[in-house]
């Protein structure tokens, strides 16, 4: 067995979806498996163009803030979320969306960009995946 790593992304912050990805593109390039389960406001930006649509964490100032950070990203060479999220895939990263989020948010699945959602499920989805994995984290 493989060691694996798997990530609740439960935040839909421009920041935390940039840490999940770096994480889990880490953990693919160490040889490891990698999963993400993307719940409530994590799940928004699996929505077709919300990857980066999200606001930090903290420091907003009115969207300065992430013009700021953003800015900063770009002259550091840190790559865009879409491509973080592609090198992912590509990786064989998998991605599993929470129906249940999905019920009670009013999600349906042809506004998610499907292409790259492995799985769809509830909690014993991300249980199943989780129960033998080598690293947990909540994001």
């Amino acid at each position: 067995m493989s060691e694996k790593a798997v990530i609740i992304v439960h935040s839909g912050d421009l920041d935390k979806i940039y840490s999940a990805l770096i994480i889990g593109n880490g953990a693919l390039a160490m040889g490891m498996e990698a999963s993400m389960y993307f719940t409530f406001w994590g799940l928004q930006r699996l929505k077709k163009n919300g990857l980066d649509k999200g606001p930090l964490s903290k420091m907003h100032m009115l969207g300065l803030g992430k013009w700021m950070v953003n800015r900063r990203m770009k002259q550091a060479n840190v790559a865009s979320l879409e491509r973080l999220m592609e090198d992912y895939k590509e990786l064989g990263g998998r991605i599993l969306a929470c129906e249940m989020t999905m019920e009670i948010m009013g999600i349906k699945k042809e506004e998610l960009q499907e292409k790259w959602i492995d799985e769809y499920g509830a909690v014993g989805t991300y249980v199943n995946e989780a129960k033998d994995a080598s690293i947990t984290l909540f994001i």
